[in-house]
Parts: structure tokens; C-alpha cells; sequence
């Protein structure tokens, strides 16, 4: 393994060396994540252009969009022409000293190359080599993979939205970044085997199982079908699929999405209503009542009648503000949560705080604010630094693997770099 790029700390994956072949999403937020824990990731751009996604969306004219620039914060940028001969010679000499290839190109875009899974194994034994691919063998193995395409085809559309409504895309992006997270824990996995086995391995993630991973509990509700009806969602339905639920949660303890004031688009506040709480929660909304009455102070009782019972609770928070609602809640015990939209989570201070929104300095576009790592290790801290510029660490990659300044120019001037 090689020593990671300007560490200072002590990293859990320093000494990794990881060659990022990817771009857009799915890829990139697996590298990132590599990247985040001391990994030294080295991003192979195409000469002049680059990832796609540095252009994708833009809000600066001639300047790396947001939608790039927080995908591959703390990587190095260097640029390859494949299709050249000096270019995949170039090639061989980084695959011969990376810890893990990672790519999410098309279905057998690396393998026209040249470099098929046996031939990489032959240049580094040791290599990690994962892919991202929208589906596994079989009749989709070469349709494309985005994330819509992963929703739709993984369970996640099906069951999100409202039963009469249509079929409802997650503002998460799970079939992209979700296939991301799940390549990580593949790769540290295989990392690990490898200091048993000392050779590398093969692994491959796929967007739809991923989602579909995502949507377990919608595939455990499908077989209770069999049994009788779902008693946790809206119309206690028996079809012959799971239905979309709409804020309903589908568990064993019911809770909805109620409005609170003053009536924006995001004033709503999730609540829960737990069998040891609804004595409480009913004296809070002013029924005190119904703590004993028989037709609602059982967990069975209630599920009857969800509707009403989130209709009874709901004219009270409407009347309050949804931080004053989770306060009085929370104080008394009782699971809930306001519906924090974008722009409060972005300015939230107790996330900039503990490092979950961060702010990142760019040479070009200025200040930016990000997600910081998710990923906390009390002995390996994470420090988020800017995305590189196309390119910008040619030289230094280069010369590291023995090039002087002056092979390094001549390769840019020919078009190789």
C-alpha cells in the first residue's frame, strides 16, 4: 500500500491508494467515502472534458458545478487518454500500484479497453476491483443504470406516494448513492479478506439491489399479504401487492405526518403514537378522555381508526409551530420529528456543528457548503478538503511514479495527458 497524500492525522485507510474511474453519482460517492476515511484517491478524468458531472447543472459559468464539487471533495484529479498506447502504459503503471480500481462505466467500457478482470489481476494480483452497474446478468444486464430507472425497478416507486396517487420517486438518492454506500462496505470488506488471502478480488455492486435492499420491509409486507391484511397501513389493505402508503410508517407503531402552523409547504411535524404514550399524548391534545375509553385506549382499538385518531391530534399541532410541537413532545417522551426542509437543514447550526454540513473554500467558485462525513471514528477524524480542479494533480501523480517535468510536458503536449 502507498502512503496517503498530505495525512496528518491518522487515518483508517491510510496507505490505501484507490484509482477512482468513476463519475456522475454512484460512483463518486463510494470514492468519496474511500476518500473521507484517509484513503488517497486518485480521480482519472478524460483529457479536456473530464467527468460529465463537472458541467452538469452549472451555477457559475466556466466553473465545476456543485453537483461535482460535492461528489469528490478530498481527491487528486489527474487526466488519461486510454484510447492511446503511451496512454495505457500510463494505465498499467497505476493499476500496478493502486489498492482498488473502482469504476461505474457502461457494461464492458473498461473491458474494450483492454483491460478485463483477468488482465488487471495479472498487472496487480492484489487489486480490489469494483464496478457499479445499473443490473446483475441476465435479461437487463445491459440497460443502463440511473437513478429513477433504479427506483422504479428496485420497490422503492411502487410503495412511495399515496395509495391514490401515482407512483412516487424518493427525493434520496438511493439507486445512486445508495449503490455507493453499499460498493464501500464491498470494498473494505474485500480489503479485509485480503490480508488473509493477500490477493485482491473481483467486487461488483448493482443499483437495482441495492434499492431493492433499501425496500426489505416492503418485500416482508408482500408476504403477510398471504396471511390476511395489512392492519399498519391506511384501509387495512388485502390486494394481491403492497400498497403506496403514503406517510403512514408501516410498523407496528402507527405514525403520520400532521400539519403544524403556520401552514407552509414543510411546517409538518412526524408523530408516532406509541401504546405506553397515548395516556399522555391524549391529555396533551386536550382529550384526556380517551386515555381510558375503551374504543381507543388499546394499541387495537386505535389501529381501526388511524385516521381519526391523527385527525384528533393534528387540530392541535396546527395550532402551533412544528420546533414548538417536537418540544413539547419529546419533553413528555412521545417519538416525533419536524420535517426539516432543505434550506433549515443547510443553515442548521447544531449540524454545522458536529460537522454534518460543512463549508469548503474553491479556488474558483468561493465558499460552498457540503455534507461532512457521516462516518464518525473516534481515533481517525475526518477533515472535508476542497474537490480538485481537472488535472491539477498531473504533475504530482505522475512524477510519482518516476516521470520527470519535462516526460510529464510532453505527454500533455501530444495529447496523452
Amino acid at each position: 500500500m502507498t502512503e496517503a497524500a498530505g495525512t496528518e492525522a491518522p487515518k483508517a485507510l491510510a496507505g490505501v491508494r484507490v484509482l477512482d474511474m468513476t463519475h456522475v453519482q454512484s460512483g463518486p460517492s463510494a470514492t468519496q467515502l474511500l476518500a473521507w476515511l484517509g484513503a488517497d484517491v486518485i480521480k482519472l478524468e478524460t483529457p479536456g472534458r473530464g467527468d460529465i458531472a463537472r458541467g452538469q447543472l452549472r451555477d457559475v459559468p466556466d466553473v465545476d458545478s456543485l453537483y461535482f464539487a460535492m461528489l469528490n471533495c478530498n481527491k487528486r484529479s489527474i487526466t488519461l487518454n486510454l484510447k492511446t498506447g503511451q496512454g495505457k502504459e500510463l494505465f498499467r503503471r497505476l493499476v500496478a500500484g493502486a489498492d482498488v480500481l473502482v469504476e461505474n462505466r457502461g457494461p464492458g467500457v473498461v473491458d474494450r479497453l483492454g483491460f478485463p478482470w483477468p488482465e488487471l489481476r495479472r498487472l496487480n494480483p492484489r487489486l480490489v476491483y469494483a464496478s457499479i452497474r445499473g443490473f446483475g446478468p441476465g435479461r437487463h444486464a445491459d440497460v443502463r443504470g440511473y437513478e429513477m430507472i433504479a427506483q422504479a425497478m428496485g420497490g422503492a416507486m411502487a410503495t412511495t406516494g399515496f395509495p391514490d396517487g401515482p407512483p412516487t420517486a424518493s427525493g434520496a438518492g438511493i439507486g445512486d448513492s445508495g449503490a455507493g454506500i453499499h460498493l464501500v462496505a464491498a470494498v473494505l470488506a474485500a480489503l479485509y479478506q485480503r490480508t488473509v488471502t493477500r490477493h485482491g478480488q473481483r467486487v461488483q455492486v448493482t443499483m437495482q439491489e441495492a434499492v431493492l435492499n433499501l425496500c426489505r420491509v416492503k418485500l416482508r409486507d408482500q408476504q403477510r399479504l398471504a396471511r390476511g391484511p395489512l392492519a399498519e397501513y391506511p384501509g387495512r389493505p388485502s390486494g394481491p401487492e403492497v400498497p403506496r402508503a403514503g406517510n403512514a410508517s408501516g410498523g407496528g407503531q402507527p405514525g403520520w405526518a400532521l400539519r403544524c402552523a403556520p401552514g407552509g409547504p414543510n411546517d409538518y411535524v412526524y408523530v408516532i403514537v406509541q401504546p405506553q404514550s397515548w395516556a399522555t399524548l391524549a391529555r396533551l391534545i386536550g382529550r384526556p378522555e380517551l386515555a381510558g375509553n375503551e374504543g381507543w385506549s388499546t394499541q387495537e382499538a386505535r389501529q381501526a381508526k388511524l385516521d381519526k385518531m391523527f385527525a384528533l391530534v393534528e387540530e392541535w399541532t396546527e395550532r402551533r409551530g412544528k420546533w414548538r410541537v417536537m418540544d413539547t413532545l419529546t419533553e413528555h417522551g412521545i417519538p416525533c420529528a419536524p420535517v426539516m426542509s432543505t434550506r433549515e437543514l443547510i443553515d442548521d447550526p447544531t449540524l454545522a456543528a458536529v460537522g454534518a454540513i460543512v463549508e469548503v473554500e474553491h479556488p474558483e467558485r468561493g465558499a460552498f457548503r457540503t455534507v461532512g462525513s457521516p462516518l464518525r471514528l473516534s481515533d481517525s477524524p475526518v477533515e472535508i478538503s476542497r474537490p480538485p480542479l481537472l488535472g491539477e494533480h498531473n504533475d504530482e501523480v505522475y512524477r510519482e511514479l518516476g516521470y520527470t517535468a519535462r516526460q510529464v510536458a510532453g505527454l500533455r503536449a501530444i495529447g496523452v495527458i
